[in-house]
């Protein structure tokens, strides 16, 4: 499988992917999609007020603010924000005007307390 590339993502070319619903307030564009035991990566677009509920990560987790604010409990993280969450490590996140986010998570998380 050769490298994946994405000139811009950025400088805003977050623009003009098309995005799809992820939950609630909150959509996604895959620019990798794993499985169960695989990583992944993608850009989230949050809606003004959306949130996720607390969750534990399984492996590492990467984001990257690209634009807006998000917000969990140990603080608010502006665009250009680089924010690391080990394994082990459990938050919440909202947005209050909303955000634009590229994550990776080395393994999907493990969303606490919400039924299916």
């Amino acid at each position: 499988m050769p490298n994946l590339a994405f000139a811009g993502l950025l400088d805003g070319g977050w623009r003009d992917l098309a995005f799809e619903h992820f939950r609630d307030g909150i959509s996604v564009h895959w620019l990798l999609k794993g499985g169960a035991v695989e990583p992944s990566v993608a850009v989230l677009k949050y809606r003004p007020g959306a949130s996720v509920p607390r969750h534990r990560h399984v492996g590492l987790e990467t984001i990257v603010v690209l634009e807006g604010t998000q917000s969990d409990e140990n603080g608010d993280y502006p665009a250009g924000s680089v924010i690391l969450n080990p394994v082990g490590t459990e938050h919440s996140v909202w947005t209050k005007d909303g955000c634009v986010v590229l994550i990776q998570w080395d393994l999907p998380v493990i969303i606490l307390g919400e039924t299916k």
